[in-house]
C-alpha cells in the first residue's frame, strides 16, 4: 500500500470541516473510488480514521485521538 496515498488522504481529511464521502475524496485526490476505499478501510482498522454509513455512502473523518498526534 502506498504511504503517499495515505498521507494525501489524511491531509485531505484534516482540512475538512465535516465528514466526507469516499467518492468526494477520490475525486479530489484524483484516485479511484476503490483505491480510496481500500486505504480508508485499512486506516480505519489502524485507528487513524473513523466512518459511518449514511444510506449507501461511507462518511469519513480523522479519529480525534490520531489527529492530536499527527504533528508529533
Amino acid at each position: 500500500m502506498s504511504n503517499d496515498t495515505d498521507k494525501k488522504i489524511l491531509e485531505f481529511l484534516s482540512k475538512q470541516q465535516w465528514p466526507t464521502t469516499t467518492e468526494d475524496m477520490a475525486k479530489a485526490l484524483e484516485i479511484t473510488w476503490h483505491t480510496a476505499q481500500v486505504h480508508l478501510m485499512r486506516m480505519y482498522a489502524e485507528g487513524k480514521v473513523m466512518y459511518r454509513k449514511v444510506g449507501r455512502q461511507n462518511q469519513w473523518w480523522i479519529n480525534k485521538n490520531y489527529k492530536k498526534n499527527m504533528g508529533k
